[in-house]
C-alpha cells in the first residue's frame, strides 16, 4: 500500500483513490467479454456504470441482467465492495496479507476515508469493519441461497446469493434479476435479508462495534445515540406515510400484510439502497417527494451508504431546537455539541443542495423530462441510492456525465471534494470586531 510521492493531502488521496478504481473498472466493461453481446460498453456507459458501483449507487443506463456476462457482473461486485468498504479498507486489508504496517499517513487517510473524528484506532476500526463486513455478508447470502436455491440450480443460486448479498450490505442497489426485486414483493425472506443488510450496511461501523461490545444505549456515545435515534425516526416515519400514500395506489390488491411488507421495504431503501419491491415511476408524487428526502439524508457516517448523513440531520434538528428555546449551547443527551460540528453540519448541506439545484437545473435545460423525475434521479445519484422512475436509460451523454460526476460527489462526500480541490485552511492570527446582522 505504498503511497505517492507527491505530498496530497488525505481527502486528494482519497479522490485519487476512487479515480483509479473507476478508470480500471471502466476500461473492463469496455472489454468484449464483459457484455453479452461481445462488443464491451461504450466509454460514456463504462464510465458511468464504473462509477454507479464504485460510488455504490446502481443507478443503470443498461439492464444489469441482460447485458453482463459472468466476467462483468463480477467486476461490477468487486467494484461494489472496494466503493463499499472504501479505497483505504481494502488496502489496508492487503497490507495486512503482506504483512505491511500501517503509516500515520495512511491511518489519516482512512480516518478520511470512514469519515471518523479521531485517528486513534484506525487499523483496529478497520479489522472489525472487514470482519463484520464479510461475516454479515456471508450470513445474508447463505440465507439468500436456501431461498433462491428454490427456483435456480445450484451455481447460480450460489452466485445470485453471493451478487445481492455484497449490492444489499454495500447499499449498491444493483440486481441481476432485471426488475429490481419486483417479482418478490410478498416474500418475507427475500424483503427481511435485504432489508436487514441494507440497515446493517447503513448504520456505521462504529455503531456496529459499540452494538457488538453490547454498550448500554446511556453510555454509549454521542454518535451512536444519534445514529440509533434518527435511523429509528425515519424508517418508522417512512414505514406510516408510505402505508398511507400508497395503500391504494400501488400496494391496490396486494393482500394486508404484503402491504405492510411493501411499505417497510419502501422506507428502508431510500436509506442509499435502491432496490424495490413496487415499480419507483408508479408510485405517487408524494412518495415520490418523500423518498427524495430519505434519499438526501441517506445513511450514516463511516457506513456504506451516502446522503449527508443520519447525524449531520441530527444535528441541525438538534440546532434548530436548541436555537428555537433560546439555549445558546447545543445540547442533546446531556451532552454539549462542538461549534465547530454544527458549523460542518450546515457546511455539507448547503454543498450538497447545491450541488443538487445545480445538476437538476442543468438536465432540465438539456432534457425534456418532468421536474420530480429529474430531481429524483439527481439526489438518487448524490445520495448513492439508486432508485429512479425510469429516465436513466434515456439521458443523453452528456446529461450521463453530470449525473456521473454527482455520483462521485455523492460518494466521496461534498466537503471532503471541496477541500480535495481547495487550498488548505490556515488560522488566523488576529479576529476583527463583530457586528450583527439582522436575519429572519
Amino acid at each position: 500500500m505504498k503511497l505517492p510521492k507527491k505530498n496530497l493531502s488525505p481527502a486528494q488521496y482519497l479522490v485519487s483513490g476512487y479515480f483509479v478504481v473507476i478508470l480500471l473498472g471502466s476500461i473492463m466493461l469496455m472489454l468484449p467479454i464483459a457484455t453479452t453481446d461481445g462488443q464491451g460498453l461504450n466509454i460514456i456507459d463504462a464510465v458511468f456504470t464504473a462509477t454507479s458501483a464504485t460510488c455504490v449507487t446502481g443507478l443503470i443506463v443498461v439492464n444489469t441482467k441482460e447485458a453482463f456476462t459472468m466476467f462483468g457482473s463480477t467486476v461490477i461486485m468487486l467494484m461494489i465492495q472496494i466503493g463499499g468498504l472504501g479505497i483505504m479498507s481494502m488496502s489496508t486489508l492487503f497490507a495486512f496479507i503482506i504483512g505491511k504496517k500501517i503509516s500515520l499517513k495512511e491511518r489519516l487517510i482512512i480516518q478520511e476515508d470512514l469519515n471518523q473524528y479521531q485517528i486513534s484506532g484506525m487499523v483496529r476500526l478497520v479489522q472489525y469493519l472487514l470482519g463484520f463486513t464479510f461475516a454479515i455478508e456471508g450470513i445474508g447470502a447463505s440465507i439468500l441461497f436456501l431461498r433462491l436455491s428454490q427456483d435456480h440450480d445450484f451455481f447460480r443460486a450460489v452466485y445470485l446469493s453471493i451478487f445481492h448479498a455484497v449490492s444489499a450490505f454495500n447499499n449498491a442497489g444493483f440486481d441481476l434479476f432485471g426488475n429490481s426485486l419486483e417479482g418478490f414483493t410478498g416474500d418475507i425472506t427475500i424483503n427481511f435479508v435485504i432489508m436487514a443488510l441494507i440497515i446493517l450496511g447503513g448504520i456505521g461501523f462504529g455503531v456496529m462495534l459499540e452494538v457488538y461490545n453490547r454498550v448500554k444505549f446511556k453510555k454509549a456515545t454521542l454518535q451512536t445515540k444519534i445514529v440509533i435515534a434518527m435511523t429509528a425516526a425515519l424508517l418508522v416515519f417512512g414505514f406510516i406515510v408510505f402505508f398511507a400514500l400508497e395503500y391504494n395506489h400501488t400496494m391496490e390488491g396486494l393482500p394486508f400484510l404484503d402491504k405492510v411488507l411493501s411499505a417497510m421495504f419502501l422506507s428502508v431503501t431510500p436509506r442509499t439502497a435502491g432496490f424495490n419491491t413496487l415499480p419507483t415511476g408508479a408510485l405517487r408524487q408524494s412518495s415520490l417527494f418523500l423518498i427524495i428526502f430519505l434519499m438526501f439524508v441517506g445513511a450514516s457516517p463511516g457506513s456504506t451508504g451516502g446522503g449527508i448523513k443520519t447525524t449531520t440531520f441530527g444535528v441541525m434538528l438538534i440546532t434548530l431546537k436548541n436555537t428555537i428555546v433560546g439555549k445558546e449551547d447545543m445540547e442533546i443527551y446531556n451532552r454539549r455539541l462542538e461549534t465547530q460540528i454544527v458549523y460542518k453540519a450546515f457546511t455539507i448541506t448547503m454543498l450538497a443542495a447545491a450541488l443538487v439545484i445545480l445538476m437538476t437545473t442543468l438536465i432540465l435545460i438539456i432534457e425534456d423530462f418532468q421536474f420530480i423525475d429529474v430531481l429524483f434521479e439527481t439526489v438518487s445519484a448524490f445520495g448513492t441510492v439508486g432508485l429512479s422512475t425510469g429516465i436513466t436509460g434515456s439521458l443523453s451523454n452528456i446529461s450521463r456525465v453530470l449525473i456521473t460526476i454527482t455520483m462521485f460527489a455523492g460518494r466521496v462526500g461534498p466537503l471532503t471534494l471541496a477541500v480535495a480541490f481547495g487550498d488548505k485552511v490556515r488560522k488566523g492570527i488576529y479576529h476583527y470586531p463583530t457586528e450583527k446582522v439582522m436575519v429572519g
